[in-house]
C-alpha cells in the first residue's frame, strides 16, 4: 500500500505543478491566490505531502478547476461513457472520505457529478474561497446523515434531502453520526 500511496502522491505532485506552470503562476502567486503557504505546494509539487481535501480544494480553485477536474486523467479518450472501475478516487488523508468522480472526464460538460463516501464523525473544514464563488452545487444524500455549514447555516441533511448552494459559501461539512454516510454533489461548474 505504501507503494500506491507514494505513486499516487507523485501523480498529484506531477499535476498540481503542471497545472501551475501552464497558468503561468509562480509558487508565490498560487500561494497568495489559494491562501495555501509556498511551503506546504512545494512540497506536494515535490511528493512530499499529501493534500487534505480542504487543501487540494483551495489549490484548484486558485486554478480554476474543480477537484474532478484535477483528478481526470489526462491521456485517456474523450467517452461519454465512464464505466465505474474507471472513475478516479480520491481518499482524503485527514478526514477518511472517498471521493468518486462519476462524470465522464472532458466531456465538456458544465456539470460535475461526485460520489462521496463520507466516515462516522469526519469533519472537513475550509474557508470559502472567492475563486469558487462562479461555482454552484447541489447535495444529495443517498445514505446517513452530514450536516453543512453553509454561510452562517447549520443544514442537518438526511437520506433523501438536497441541498443547493454557491461553493463558495461552504465552511465545513461532517458525519455528526456513528453510521457511514453516502451522498452525491453536483456542481455547475459555470463557463468552463
Amino acid at each position: 500500500m505504501e507503494k500506491e500511496d507514494h505513486q499516487f502522491e507523485q501523480s498529484v505532485a506531477n499535476r498540481l505543478r503542471r497545472l501551475r506552470t501552464e497558468r503561468g503562476l509562480t509558487l508565490d502567486q498560487l500561494a497568495e491566490l489559494s491562501g495555501v503557504s509556498r511551503a506546504m505546494i512545494s512540497r506536494i509539487e515535490r511528493g512530499e505531502a499529501s493534500p487534505t481535501a480542504a487543501l487540494l480544494a483551495r489549490l484548484c480553485s486558485a486554478l480554476g478547476l474543480s477537484l474532478s477536474s484535477f483528478f481526470e486523467p489526462e491521456a485517456a479518450a474523450v467517452s461519454p461513457l465512464a464505466r465505474r472501475e474507471e472513475q478516479a478516487l480520491w481518499r482524503d488523508p485527514e478526514s477518511g472520505y472517498l471521493r468518486r468522480s462519476v462524470s465522464p472526464p472532458r466531456t465538456g460538460s458544465r456539470v460535475d457529478i461526485v460520489e462521496v463516501e463520507f466516515p462516522p464523525g469526519a469533519e472537513v473544514r475550509f474557508p470559502g474561497q472567492q475563486a469558487s464563488r462562479v461555482q454552484w452545487q447541489h447535495v444529495w444524500v443517498f445514505a446517513g446523515e452530514i450536516e453543512m455549514m453553509v454561510g452562517t447555516d447549520v443544514h442537518r441533511l438526511r437520506q433523501g434531502d438536497c441541498l443547493y448552494m454557491n461553493v463558495g459559501d461552504v465552511h465545513a461539512f461532517r458525519n455528526p453520526t456513528d453510521t457511514p454516510a453516502r451522498y452525491a454533489v453536483i456542481i455547475d461548474l459555470g463557463g468552463r
